[in-house]
């Protein structure tokens, strides 16, 4: 395989040599956004970062080093149309780790590997776990390879994931996030909210967060949940996209006023077909998300809350780095605050009567 080096990723970026250089000592004169950017594209790149190139390499060195194992595709991380929240949480992860001068192992991994056995995880134990002291885990992963790595090295992860195994998390408090959507909604005069989301490759644990605070929610303002107004949340009554859109419409012609997607990238995804067919938004149906990325050119912004993710990942790194002190000190979960933002998809709806939608 053949060796990238430095200059390859100064290139792509349009920085120089010397700026990449002091990314990976952590020099405190680099900004952490440009910093993040670094590790994205040498781990996109495959790039491997020596210590022994420092110049302290003739004595062995006390700095932490964290494998940071990011699971998502290239092509979904670098999407134009929407951000990413991993960027977010690695330039958290990033200002820590400089702070801390502390060096990170940044990988991607593909969430279609399900297994700790294939190709990639065995390449990465193989050749960089004997580095790490502990271990960052952006975006949801499969449980078994959540339990097989959190029983190994210590690890802290920015999303609650499904582990049998207790685990360190540093996330947002969904259940907050969740009120204030419905509160804003019920405020509005909606009463028939539809809670959505889409088939992804494993079950993941965030959704069924943020569908348990929707459906305790609901309960307790006294709203009615009818059985198609929970879009693929059953691990057995999953849809795919386009069909999932097409039961979003069935409640809306049978009622339904406002549909609260799980995730912003759904919301904008949904806007758009809901658009395809017909279906106009906020005017004939109330749309609302959760994360609070940037939106899409040519978009309305959505209602969403805002998710502290740079904060997450700060906190996520000073969490692990005292775990990896102490091994085995007591699991902690901590659940950051989010902030509601009302933005354009949202209408007053005066009747609680089943929406008129034309030519649906």
């Amino acid at each position: 395989m053949k060796q990238v080096k430095q200059q390859e990723i100064a290139k792509k970026l349009r920085l120089s040599r010397a700026t990449v250089s002091r990314c990976f000592t952590n020099h405190p004169g680099i900004n952490p956004e440009t910093r993040a950017k670094v590790f994205e594209t040498a781990a996109e790149l495959g790039y491997r970062h020596l210590s022994s190139r420092s110049n302290n390499a003739k004595k062995k060195s006390a700095k932490k080093t964290f494998g940071v194992l990011i699971c998502t595709t290239l092509e979904e991380y670098y999407r134009r149309d929407y951000e990413n929240s991993g960027k977010s949480i690695l330039k958290g992860i990033s200002e820590y780790s400089q702070i801390h001068k502390i060096h990170l192992s940044i990988h991607f991994v593909d969430p279609s590997e399900t297994s700790i056995l294939s190709p990639n995880y065995k390449h990465l134990l193989a050749n960089y776990s004997k580095q790490w002291d502990g271990i960052l885990l952006v975006h949801p992963l499969p449980k078994n390879i959540v339990d097989y790595l959190a029983l190994r090295f210590p690890c802290v992860s920015t999303v609650e994931q499904r582990s049998t195994v207790n685990l360190n998390c540093v996330d947002v408090d969904h259940y907050q996030g969740i009120a204030y959507l419905i509160d804003y909604l019920y405020e509005n005069g909606h009463r028939r909210i539809v809670f959505y989301s889409k088939k992804y490759r494993f079950l993941q644990s965030w959704v069924m967060r943020r569908a348990g605070a929707y459906f305790e929610k609901m309960t307790k303002l006294g709203l009615k949940i009818q059985p198609t107004d929970m879009i693929n949340v059953h691990p057995d009554q999953m849809i795919e996209h386009e069909a999932s859109i097409d039961l979003a419409v069935r409640a809306i012609k049978e009622g339904a006023s406002a549909i609260l997607c799980a995730a912003d990238h759904q919301a904008y995804d949904l806007i758009k077909g809901l658009k395809e067919r017909g279906i106009s938004v906020p005017k004939d149906v109330s749309i609302c998300g959760f994360d609070g990325i940037q939106k899409p050119e040519d978009t309305e912004e959505i209602c969403t809350v805002k998710i502290p993710n740079y904060e997450i990942g700060y906190y996520a790194s000073e969490r692990l780095f005292e775990n990896s002190k102490k091994r085995y000190s007591t699991t902690h979960h901590t659940l950051l605050s989010c902030n509601l933002i009302k933005g354009m998809t949202i209408s007053q709806n005066q009747s609680n009567q089943p929406c008129v939608v034309s030519d649906c």
